[in-house]
């Protein structure tokens, strides 16, 4: 008897309910529900996010009987699904490009799928099919570790508001293609891109995340920029950048009037510091609230100047983060000091920012002389985080005191002096 009221109850549960359950459960059990009631059965059908990864099949010591009972699996659910499917994303370390995956892109662009995101094991790239630019509705793409090739017809993907790819293999022309025919495009994320020169035209772009060996970036329409995000690495970044006769600054920050956050990780102001000066900006950063910069050059006064830029022109700056990488031994040979006095803006005032964190410092002049000029020109400062080299040792305690005895436009300005993590 009480079986009979428990599969009523369950049998009874409103759609909405059940519909939810069915989104929160592994997609394999989701299946398996058909045999609760015979009123849940293949409820699971109508299922519209998809979420298929290596739990979709048993696991076994042979990768190749894991890798075909997946297919079976996810074929089968596709050949029995009704409806519409709204997202669809597969990750899965076992899986290969092959023909299968071709057929379920190919199912998939019949769907007017929206949502697409497809992670494979490292073993081999896949090869996207020509089928994925037929998907027309999309405004969600992430591929990982693939190779991606638009056909000559391919129109861009209209809807398309957000696009990560990772480890894909594609011709730069084409990149930048892609990036023009997807108008509403406001998140982007290129991670692992080789040897890459990349102009960036995406009017509606809100996000930006850039990861790779860059040879060159040029932002040139991306106005509603607020979050920008990048990390350069190469063998020569300094031989190749040196070899710019253009301002990189200008190219990359000179048409970001909206950026509310910025963060350049390694080679970042090397890069931006390439024909770059003081002098007057065309653009004010309104809205810059966050500054994180890491692995700034205090020896090369061309990044001290990068950062100064950018800082003096962000009038709303409330956090800064800085961590350095100068080079102890040629750092402590300055010999232009002079410029803190005599170039450096004596009527600037960071009137909003509150917090300072630099990291990785070794005392050296020019770090010295930062530190000092933040803090007479920060008249609301609550709080100045200093954490010195792992690499100094003896002078640390010099260090401290000097920082003491510099003059605070902030009476309620704290310096914390913290010890590196070893």
């Amino acid at each position: 008897m009480d079986s009979i009221l428990v599969q009523d109850v369950i049998s009874d549960l409103p759609q909405s309910i059940v519909e939810t359950i069915l989104t929160k459960i592994p997609i394999r059990d989701a299946v398996r529900t058909s045999i609760l009631s015979s009123k849940w059965r293949y409820k699971w059908a109508n299922l519209t996010h998809l979420v298929f990864d290596d739990r979709c099949s048993s696991l076994y010591n042979d990768k190749g009987l894991v890798e075909g009972n997946l297919v079976k699996f996810i074929t089968r659910f596709l050949f029995l699904h009704d409806g519409p499917i709204h997202m669809f994303t597969l990750s899965s370390t076992y899986l290969q490009g092959s023909s299968y995956i071709d057929q379920w892109l190919l199912f998939l662009s019949r769907k007017d799928v929206k949502e697409l995101v497809i992670e494979l094991g490292d073993r081999e790239w896949f090869r996207a099919p020509t089928c994925l630019f037929s998907c027309r509705k999309l405004t969600r793409l992430e591929l990982i570790r693939c190779e991606l090739d638009p056909p000559p017809s391919f129109k861009g993907f209209l809807s398309l508001k957000c696009l990560v790819l990772q480890q894909v293999l594609i011709a730069p022309d084409k990149v930048e293609n892609l990036l023009s025919s997807c108008p509403l495009l406001e998140s982007l994320t290129l991670s692992y891109f080789d040897s890459f020169a990349l102009s960036i035209c995406a009017p509606n772009l809100k996000y930006l995340c850039l990861e790779g060996e860059f040879k060159d970036i040029r932002l040139e329409n991306t106005p509603l920029l607020i979050f920008v995000s990048v990390s350069m690495y190469t063998d020569d970044t300094a031989e190749h950048f040196e070899q710019s006769s253009t301002c990189n600054f200008d190219k990359f920050l000179g048409g970001v009037p909206c950026l509310q956050r910025l963060i350049g990780y390694i080679y970042f102001t090397k890069y931006l510091s390439v024909g770059n000066e003081l002098g007057k900006l065309q653009i004010t950063y309104s809205h810059l609230k966050i500054v994180q910069l890491y692995e700034v050059s205090f020896e090369d006064m061309k990044e001290i100047l990068v950062v100064l830029r950018l800082i003096l022109n962000s009038p709303i700056l409330q956090e800064l983060q800085i961590s350095s990488s100068s080079n102890t031994s040629l750092a402590t040979e300055a010999t232009d000091l002079d410029f803190w006095e005599n170039e450096c803006p004596s009527d600037c005032t960071f009137r909003l920012l509150k917090s300072v964190k630099i990291a990785d410092i070794s005392g050296v002049p020019h770090e010295m002389e930062f530190i000092k000029f933040l803090l007479r020109n920060s008249p609301v400062l609550e709080v100045m985080s200093i954490i010195p080299s792992t690499c100094v040792t003896d002078g640390r305690i010099n260090m401290l005191i000097e920082l003491l005895r510099f003059r605070r436009a902030s009476a309620e300005a704290e310096i914390t002096f913290t010890q590196p993590r070893m």
